[in-house]
């Protein structure tokens, strides 16, 4: 197993706070140094560093060249993130506080894919990216670093032509800048479980891109969320590998499923979570699919322990 990290993946832009947005700018380095006080030595033993942020050229491979022109309008970075403080400040400056550290979070996700292949389970620290789509961005998602993880391995040979992509998305909502990436992609089949009563409920065309929908109702719990959850998710497995090679799983794991976040909207606990993670990966290790995790969203001081805490119980399953 390997942990894809790097200090970089944290957005200076923290002393904004919370009073603009709920997403804990610094939740990468603070679920690191967690895993840090639990792991000891062992974490610098599975952490790998991405070389650099991801470029233009990679980039482009996904999204359009008028939309990375957009990006570096402030204005529109401030509809997108939801802070319209930052319509107000220089583009160089937008470009390092949010834009770069996501870069390093995508390159990130596309080390982690690899490693996945490589080693059997991976976790990037970051990542997760699920509404940015080919020529937009929306709800704090610029880069679609799932297409360009999957884009990278396809360039490089680490998948066939032929070879299966299961995607499993248990953020709170719907991943549909994933499902408009891969719309006309029938090698990628997507799982996603999702509050089916908030953002981005007006998408309507990437829902009907979804494989397996799990719509929940707002103020789902432990019981119903992990009792769905077994009784979907093997089944669509089951049904992607038939007669046919899963090279790889993509596993958004946002922890805004949590009972206390504040976008979510879910009611599940802490153990819930943890419960899920270890579900999920369970499954796909069962089937000796080479996965790779991203942490999605979460939007509660509770997020980056909840992550360290579900990355440290993989470690000790499954390395």
């Amino acid at each position: 197993m390997r942990i894809v990290y790097s200090p970089k993946y944290d957005l200076p832009a923290h002393y904004l706070g919370r009073r603009v947005h709920p997403f804990d700018l610094r939740k990468y380095s603070r679920a690191y140094r967690q895993l840090g006080a639990w792991l000891g030595p062992r974490l610098g033993e599975l952490t790998v560093a991405p070389p650099r942020e991801i470029g233009r050229e990679e980039l482009l491979w996904v999204h359009t060249e008028a939309y990375l022109e957009m990006l570096r309008t402030p204005a529109f970075l401030a509809a997108a993130v939801e802070v319209p403080l930052v319509a107000k400040l220089p583009a160089w400056l937008t470009d390092r506080m949010v834009l770069r550290p996501m870069r390093w979070g995508t390159m990130g996700t596309v080390v982690a894919a690899r490693e996945a292949i490589s080693t059997g389970v991976a976790v990037n620290l970051s990542g997760g990216y699920h509404h940015a789509k080919p020529a937009g961005a929306e709800g704090f998602c610029f880069y679609a670093d799932i297409a360009i993880a999957v884009a990278d391995l396809r360039r490089e040979g680490l998948l066939a032509e032929s070879d299966r992509i299961a995607y499993i998305d248990l953020d709170a909502h719907q991943g549909n800048g994933v499902s408009h990436c891969f719309m006309v992609d029938s090698r990628l089949f997507l799982f996603d479980a999702y509050n089916v009563g908030i953002y981005p409920a007006y998408d309507r065309a990437a829902r009907e891109r979804i494989d397996c929908d799990v719509p929940l109702a707002g103020g789902c719990g432990d019981d119903t969320y992990l009792g769905l959850l077994r009784d979907r998710l093997p089944g669509f497995l089951d049904s992607v590998a038939r007669g046919e090679r899963i090279g790889l799983a993509i596993y958004n794991a946002g922890t805004d499923i949590f009972a206390g976040d504040a976008l979510g909207g879910l009611a599940v606990s802490a153990e819930g979570v943890l419960a899920r993670d270890l579900f999920v990966v369970g499954q796909l290790r069962e089937r000796g699919i080479a996965t790779a995790m991203l942490l999605s969203g979460g939007y509660s001081d509770a997020s980056y322990r909840l992550v360290a805490e579900s990355v440290k119980s993989l470690v000790e399953a499954f390395d």
